[in-house]
């Protein structure tokens, strides 16, 4: 099998099909298909704070589940979106209520219908993906060597989270530990949710969050070939949003 691993959306719609036909994908009979037979797989984080979340998850349903023609794994924003749906009472901030602002101005049929579209999209995902074919893992956040196989509350936390410590930094963002780093497994993990400037290779980790509702591009990360593909965001473009690593 040949994958397309595609970074955090974020509800940037129009990049997404710019992404899937720039990765050779053709829409026909209201889905996306590849004359080499790929695969569409994405990392999580497909809402909040872009321009059209909703059409992104009918997009993401549409293939996952309706076609089976691609993978998907949540991201924390998906756990979120989904808590809110269930009717908890989660916080409509760090870029949920612009989903929650689109979901609320649909009328009460089109609401059922895209909340069933997520609900059941996110419950059949797994938490994270195992790609034997291609040695390589498809986790949000990334995911430690020593948690690969397992399942919890601790791993639920890596991989949707990161390796977090605790502490925030003064815009509210959590203090996250450099896993990549030292990571020495032989298998790729490919992954999003710290957004970089450029897709980050650090041992056989790819970083492809390269902030595309920041104003920079949306990323994928081609396997087994590893290579990148990206095109331009077409959001305001925000500095500050960007993590820099040591190398």
């Amino acid at each position: 099998m040949k994958y397309d691993v595609i970074g955090d959306v974020h509800g940037c719609y129009d990049e997404l099909k710019q992404l899937l036909k720039k990765l050779g994908y053709q829409k026909e009979h209201n889905t996306y298909t590849h004359k080499d037979h790929r695969t569409p797989v994405f990392v999580g984080d497909i809402t909040d704070r872009g321009p059209n979340s909703l059409r992104v998850i009918q997009l993401v349903y549409d293939l996952v589940v309706v076609h089976n023609s691609a993978l998907y794994v949540p991201g924390n924003h998906c756990d979120k979106l989904y808590r809110y749906f269930l009717g908890n009472a989660v916080q409509l901030k760090h870029g949920l209520e612009t989903t929650v602002e689109e979901y609320k101005a649909l009328s009460p049929k089109e609401q059922k219908s895209i909340r069933h579209c997520f609900m059941k999209l996110y419950e059949q995902a797994p938490l994270y993906l195992l790609l034997p074919d291609v040695e390589a893992i498809i986790a949000h956040a990334g995911i430690k060597e020593s948690l690969i196989g397992k399942t919890g509350k601790k791993v639920k936390s890596f991989v949707l989270y990161g390796d977090t410590t605790g502490e925030f930094h003064p815009d509210g963002r959590p203090i996250r530990r450099d896993w990549a780093k030292y990571y020495h497994g032989e298998k790729w993990i490919i992954y999003g949710h710290t957004p970089v400037y450029e897709p980050r290779f650090k041992n056989h980790t790819v970083n492809i969050d390269t902030g595309c509702v920041f104003g920079n591009k949306l990323t994928a990360c081609q396997l087994p070939e590893l290579k990148v593909v990206t095109v331009p965001s077409n959001q305001p473009f925000q500095a500050t949003k960007f993590t820099t690593f040591e190398s």
